[in-house]
């Protein structure tokens, strides 16, 4: 509870501070607030908060997932000041919506009630929307908002379809309630249940951009601003998964039968389109976008065969998904302002030019292929094995074929970095310099000691 009331307080006095025009104080109690908000994350651990009367639960898992969420708007807070302060007017209300969305993450990620789980994903998906048309003079990133807006909402009614008849046949909204009565049923539920949880189902992978119901995702992320972005593709994704994990952790895991193959189909297809289409895309952006259907894809690998290795695993993936995700869109955001384009010609001889950028880059690429000795390889192997330890052998292996894949395009800028020429200059602030660097190392510690945070786990 500390926790949302502090995220609510800072981002209500950025938005005063924006229309004192007292600018200055705006990223400085962002900053803070999130701060706050780490530390008061971190003393619910070991602890089991109901808030509500049974609305929400605080626990470990929330304060896990949490705090990668946490820490990554974090940072994102702060490359956003330094790299688009000058020249980016709604900086008061961008810092406050990332953190009302903050907010939605939240309760998505301690939900115990259907009703809380609607308002999580309402609260993020509204913020996501304003966040994604920001700004109102550019065309695409209006095009983004609108797409996103309007895709949004047949998900959401997908979502609430869902929630009523499940609350039609078991008359509760309370997940404990609705897990009883699935356990006292032995598998056995009236069909009306049965499509309130398979329009749930398509309402969370509309959520985390999984196929068949990614259609939105290349746009949307290519549309919005870079920054705004790499907040959707990371966090977005971090909170929706969580969600995704305690709902059919905790109520439907007897019906597995009944679901799992859609949820397989949907990895298939994810990991399919995602890597497929993102080897034909010139832009970086867009090759990006695709990729996260792909990410997609190979996390609900973990939730197809759901077990106890589930949650840990999705934790993990997410968390270095995230690190890669938020360092390839910032140096993008980087090349782009300097060169006027996210084409991968773009980044030709920028490892002549500035090397940490280059290295830094070619590290979070590393991570996304999945190479050893970073996070990302680790996160699949957590991934691919939750997989195997549920039986799904065939699956994983279509699974590590599309990695291969994967490294093709992936490795594309960093040849181009490495392997051409250019003439421009491309300097960093000190702050950005720093975390980018930072990021680099996080992934590389991760990757080399991954039992310090799979212990935590």
């Amino acid at each position: 509870m500390n926790v949302l009331l502090t995220l609510s307080i800072a981002a209500t006095l950025a938005l005063f501070f924006g229309v004192l025009r007292l600018k200055n104080l705006v990223t400085p109690v962002i900053v803070i607030g999130l701060l706050a908000s780490l530390v008061f994350n971190a003393m619910e651990w070991n602890n089991t908060t109901s808030i509500f009367n049974d609305m929400m639960l605080y626990n470990n898992f929330t304060v896990a997932f949490a705090s990668v969420g946490l820490f990554i708007t974090l940072i994102l807070v702060l490359f956003y000041s330094e790299l688009s302060a000058k020249h980016e007017f709604h900086l008061p209300e961008i810092l406050a919506i990332m953190l009302f969305g903050t907010v939605g993450g939240i309760v998505l990620l301690s939900f115990r009630n259907m009703v809380m789980l609607f308002l999580g994903i309402e609260i993020l998906s509204l913020s996501y929307y304003v966040l994604a048309g920001i700004r109102k003079q550019n065309v695409y990133s209006n095009e983004a908002s609108l797409k996103y807006f309007l895709m949004g909402a047949f998900s959401s009614g997908f979502l609430l379809m869902g929630i009523a008849l499940i609350y039609g046949v078991t008359a509760s909204l309370n997940l404990n309630e609705i897990a009883g009565y699935v356990n006292n049923a032995k598998g056995i539920v009236p069909p009306y249940f049965l499509v309130g949880v398979l329009l749930i189902l398509s309402a969370l992978l509309f959520k985390v951009a999984a196929a068949p119901f990614h259609f939105w995702t290349p746009d949307v992320y290519d549309g919005a601003p870079t920054l705004i972005t790499a907040l959707m593709s990371s966090v977005g994704k971090l909170y929706s998964f969580g969600a995704f994990v305690l709902l059919f952790n905790s109520c439907f895991i007897p019906l597995i039968a009944d679901w799992e193959v859609i949820l397989w189909i949907a990895a298939l297809l994810s990991m399919s389109v995602g890597n497929i289409t993102a080897l034909y895309q010139k832009s970086v952006k867009r090759m990006l976008a695709y990729s996260s259907i792909a990410h997609a894809g190979y996390m609900l690998l973990a939730l197809v065969g759901i077990n106890n290795l589930t949650s840990g695993s999705v934790l993990f993936y997410a968390l270095a998904y995230a690190l890669a995700s938020v360092v390839s869109f910032v140096v993008l955001y980087i090349v782009r302002d300097k060169k006027g384009s996210y084409d991968i010609a773009s980044f030709n001889g920028l490892a002549q030019k500035n090397r940490m950028l280059a290295v830094v880059f070619t590290i979070s690429m590393l991570s996304l292929t999945g190479i050893p000795l970073t996070a990302g390889f680790f996160g699949k192997f957590y991934i691919f094995n939750s997989a195997l330890q549920s039986g799904y052998y065939w699956l994983t292996a279509f699974a590590v074929i599309n990695s291969f894949i994967g490294a093709y395009y992936y490795l594309k800028p960093v040849v181009a970095m490495f392997a051409s020429k250019s003439d421009e200059e491309i300097t960093m602030p000190a702050l950005s310099n720093s975390l980018l660097i930072l990021l680099g190392i996080l992934i590389i510690l991760i990757g080399a000691l991954p039992g310090f945070i799979s212990g935590v786990i």
